[in-house]
């Protein structure tokens, strides 16, 4: 029992005795229940997780866990646990008051579900100037992050790929790393699937440079699908430990008048959606590419996760294929605008497709956006920057 002393009235000096946390009685009287001379053993331990717990499946190995999780403690005896060690046990985290497991069901298609997701996930800071680095990708991943972005662009020698974000100060960090270090650390906090959207700036050779480097890092965790184009996503359930790529597929060629459909995404007309930000920086989506430009296989083999905007407005963004399935990303000042007239479209949108919505390009100090927006219409992959630390204000 510890001590600690005060100072009264500026001369005696009073010691008192800090008194621990006792058990209440009703402790007191289950333990009583469940031990022998006060000493409660491995298999009377297990009986109370049995009969009074209700964990029917409990075994002398998981209460040997618990003995183990308080062996460093003055409290434990070799014998078994005093009443003051089985207290601790209630208070601990190996008797949390809600299951550590996903008790949802997780085997809808992947468009049934809400995934943490991370802009410019590689900025260690602003958006401007920052370094581009591995830390924040490995920090996200940790955080339970399923979905991380990647800019692709050439590098200085136009022989490399680099991530970094263009047209800004910010330093590149190289692919290679942060598809390792991707690799490394994706399955850390959880064992659902990993999504990496790549921005495409590359030329055609780059594009096959990646698409070997992301077989070679992640070989059998790498999903790919066994069609083109999936007509469903498949479940989480069912994508555990894997990794998918999601970006615009590049087109076959000048007359494949159906993929530049889907892949010349002009931008909305003033009717559907009026910006406000008239610097906003595109997200990757209405890129203009060269109409001899051919797809690379290997290349488009690797994308499980079709993105893009098909040419016309939001009405024409919003479409859906029986058929196929595809994601689609709008800015948060593009999605306000099309709540507006056409909040019942998205809803339609996102049961069976996938909608990104992206932090505006104004906010260049990192910081976020109201995510209900999103959420309220079937958002499942709203971006944060999580270079700021805010995210818990936000969704207090």
């Amino acid at each position: 029992m510890s001590r600690q002393s005060f100072k009264i009235c500026f001369c005696f000096r009073r010691i008192f005795k800090l008194r621990a946390l006792e058990p209440p009685e009703e402790v007191k009287v289950l333990f009583d229940h469940y031990s022998q001379n006060g000493i409660m053993s491995l298999d009377d331990l297990r009986g109370f997780l049995v009969e009074f717990q209700g964990e029917y499946s409990a075994t002398r190995e998981d209460a040997q866990a618990i003995f183990n999780s308080l062996k460093h403690l003055n409290i434990f005896s070799r014998r078994g646990l005093h009443l003051e060690a089985f207290f601790r046990y209630l208070l601990g985290d190996l008797n949390g008051p809600l299951s550590a497991g996903v008790h949802h069901d997780m085997t809808q298609p992947l468009a049934h579900y809400f995934m943490f997701t991370g802009h410019n996930s590689y900025l260690t800071g602003n958006q401007l100037s920052s370094d581009s680095s591995v830390e924040p990708i490995i920090k996200a991943l940790g955080k339970g992050v399923r979905v991380i972005e990647l800019d692709l662009w050439p590098g200085s020698k136009k022989d490399a790929v680099e991530v970094r974000h263009g047209g800004t100060l910010t330093n590149p960090v190289d692919l290679l790393v942060c598809l390792k270090a991707i690799k490394d650390n994706a399955f850390q906090a959880s064992e659902y699937p990993v999504v990496i959207t790549f921005e495409d700036h590359l030329p055609e050779n780059l594009q096959a440079q990646v698409a070997e480097m992301v077989t070679k890092t992640f070989g059998d965790m790498l999903y790919r699908p066994e069609t083109d184009q999936l007509q469903e996503f498949p479940s989480p359930e069912s994508l555990k430990k894997k990794v998918m790529i999601s970006t615009k597929p590049p087109k076959e060629s000048k007359t494949s008048s159906k993929k530049e459909q889907w892949n010349g995404e002009a931008a909305a007309s003033k009717s559907d959606i009026e910006t406000s930000d008239k610097d906003e920086v595109d997200d990757g989506e209405n890129l203009q590419e060269d109409e001899e430009e051919m797809t690379v296989p290997e290349y488009m083999h690797l994308i499980s996760i079709h993105a893009g905007k098909p040419k016309g407005g939001l009405q024409n963004w919003l479409s859906i294929d029986e058929k196929t399935v595809r994601r689609l990303s709008l800015s948060e000042q593009e999605l306000e605008n099309a709540t507006r007239r056409h909040g019942t479209d998205i809803v339609r949108f996102t049961q069976r497709n996938l909608l990104r919505v992206y932090p505006k390009g104004t906010r260049i100090t990192s910081s976020n956006y109201n995510p209900f927006v999103g959420w309220a219409h079937g958002a499942q992959m709203v971006a944060f920057n999580m270079q700021v630390g805010l995210l818990q204000k936000i969704l207090k």
